[in-house]
């Protein structure tokens, strides 16, 4: 039998983690560009698009077709919910770049949205790109039983909503200057804004192939560690990095006066934590045997990123 740690040893050494995600993220781009040519009205269209294809790591559509394709479903079934995974994570970056929420001027290294189309526009483009997300799933998804795309329809609109995305910006907003934010608030804040998002991406692909309960649920503990291990990194990179690097603006979680995890925990703390959540992450996977060679690698590159 292959241990655990020969096997996270072999897909260090062998996964060609950086060959496997761009060429996801090309099929995920041409698939992206096709869901959503440009109609009347045009400045709605170009505002949803001029975000959508702004580039970007493609990670939450790239994990939900690896875990579609981890137990044995093939990625086309996927692909229409990867694509709306993507709608929906750019709504929240232009949503979240908004004067009244954290006020950016730069994402993914070109102007945010409301600097190029106007605050009314841009809120308009995120609305759309919400709705149109769940229209798409429902439209395009092909060879899969209603149910189980129902089941993702509904899952999706938990995250997304009061019980997760909305839910986690809220305590954010509402945290903002507060002293001595506790840890429990904090994971709260971080496990709905961003984990509901990263949750629902890797195990919708699994639903739509057919997968087990209790595959979805080792797929969800994967994903829920990998999801705070994400933050925790974000929070590292706001302090370390630059603009240039980043893409986007640096030091915005002092500047706001934030309660974050190196604030909290210093950054070495912050990334032996980050670390802890990879290696739980990686032990939820372990009855997939190979097959989860994928997702072992984009956990070990969750923590190793530099933007």
């Amino acid at each position: 039998m292959v241990s655990a740690n020969s096997l996270n040893q072999k897909t260090l050494n062998e996964f060609d983690l950086p060959a496997y995600l761009t060429e996801r993220r090309q099929w995920v781009e041409a698939a992206l560009d096709r869901a959503l040519p440009v109609q009347y009205p045009e400045t709605i269209y170009e505002a949803m698009r001029y975000s959508l294809l702004a580039g970007g790591k493609r990670l939450r559509p790239i994990l939900c077709l690896a875990s579609c394709e981890l137990v044995g479903g093939d990625r086309a079934i996927a692909m229409p919910t990867a694509c709306a995974l993507e709608m929906i994570h750019t709504m929240s970056l232009i949503h979240d770049d908004l004067p009244a929420m954290d006020n950016d001027d730069y994402r993914r290294g070109r102007l945010t949205n409301h600097k190029i189309y106007g605050e009314g526009v841009a809120i308009l483009a995120g609305d759309a790109l919400l709705a149109y997300a769940f229209e798409y799933i429902a439209t395009y998804t092909q060879a899969a039983p209603p149910d189980r795309v129902l089941q993702v329809l509904m899952g999706l609109g938990k995250a997304v909503g009061a019980r997760g995305l909305v839910g986690g910006q809220v305590v954010d907003l509402a945290s903002e200057g507060v002293p001595d934010v506790s840890l429990e608030t904090l994971n709260y804040i971080h496990r709905h804004k961003t984990g509901a998002l990263l949750e629902i991406s890797v195990t919708a692909g699994a639903i739509l192939a057919g997968a087990s309960a209790d595959q979805v649920q080792k797929l969800r503990e994967y994903a829920q560690n990998i999801g705070l291990a994400f933050q925790i990194v974000d929070d590292i990179l706001d302090i370390t990095s630059t603009p240039e690097t980043l893409g986007k603006s640096v030091g915005k979680d002092i500047n706001a006066c934030k309660a974050t995890y190196p604030s909290l925990w210093g950054l070495e703390e912050s990334r032996l934590q980050a670390h802890q959540l990879v290696e739980s992450a990686k032990q939820a996977l372990e009855e997939f045997g190979e097959k989860r060679q994928p997702l072992l690698a984009i956990a070990d590159y969750i923590v190793a990123r530099t933007h």
